[in-house]
């Protein structure tokens, strides 16, 4: 459960935000997306060697 605590006399914007804030960091929503769909184990391997390829190449490019 998420808790933000509220001085008094804090704007409810601000207690909106904070709560926002730590509702994206837990990463409920991301993990929800994820789990709509079934995604086989070796497609999800391929994906993560496509991405590395990626970042690697970046990393390559920017030396």
């Amino acid at each position: 459960m998420i808790i933000v605590p509220v001085k008094e006399g804090e704007n409810i914007e601000k207690a909106l935000k904070k709560f926002k804030r730590k509702f994206e960091k837990t990463g409920i929503v991301r993990e929800l997306r994820t789990r709509k769909t079934f995604e086989k184990p070796s497609v999800k391997k391929r994906d993560q060697l496509k991405k590395a390829i990626y970042v690697q190449q970046l990393q390559l490019r920017d030396e």
